[in-house]
């Protein structure tokens, strides 16, 4: 089996899987977007993704996802899904097409000054990476921090809410993580006034996470 048949046989069957998960959840088909993690995979099987349909891929490293993106050019949309330091800000602020792993006042300001020096038009969409064990290791905000980091990044001119994110801590059940975080999306979706995204859900538990809303 050549590569591109492989990936689609893998996209296929994932495909499948996550729209059987919306069917048994009730919910609208094609509701779920997927989005393929590529780190540690060349470019040249991003750009086969592309012919497969993929449109944004996520990368959790910084370099290697400048480089891919060099690479790529406007083939693919790469989303920045990994943690960020400060000083790095200013590069994912000139490839990334949005970051879900906005975590900070500190890191959403300096992606606020990245999009003024990258000399983008539109807002970076970014969704804030919430945190249910704090562990600073494994990124994300506290939950009683959430409104200040909130009003903060919707007080910038070059960032954007875009929603939330959320990896469940290893070795908890995640349902109950999956639907706090919808409630979370759904109480700024009512402040904001406008729909929130809501990223959660891997190989392992993207079943309860669709199921979840």
């Amino acid at each position: 089996m050549d590569r591109l048949a492989e990936l689609k046989n893998n996209l296929d069957t994932i495909t499948r899987e996550v729209r059987e998960a919306e069917q048994k959840a009730g919910r609208e088909p094609g509701s779920v977007t997927i989005l393929p993690v590529t780190k540690f995979h060349p470019a040249q099987d991003i750009a086969l993704l592309a012919q497969l349909g993929i449109t944004m891929v996520g990368e959790n490293r910084e370099q290697e996802a400048k480089q891919k993106k060099e690479e790529l050019g406007d083939l693919m949309e790469i989303a920045m899904i990994g943690q960020i330091q400060t000083k790095k800000a200013n590069s994912v602020a000139r490839w990334a097409s949005s970051v879900h792993s906005l975590d900070s006042v500190k890191l959403a300001r300096a992606l606020n000054r990245g999009m003024d020096n990258a000399e983008r038009t539109e807002p970076l969409p970014c969704l804030i990476q919430i945190s249910f064990d704090d562990d600073a290791n494994r990124g994300g905000v506290a939950r009683e921090e959430l409104p200040a980091l909130v009003e903060e990044v919707a007080g910038l001119e070059n960032v954007l809410i875009d929603g939330f994110m959320v990896v469940p801590p290893i070795g908890v059940d995640p349902v109950p993580v999956f639907e706090t975080s919808k409630s979370i999306a759904l109480q700024y979706e009512n402040e904001l006034g406008r729909p929130m995204k809501l990223s959660a859900g891997m190989s392992a538990d993207f079943a309860d996470a669709v199921a979840s809303g």
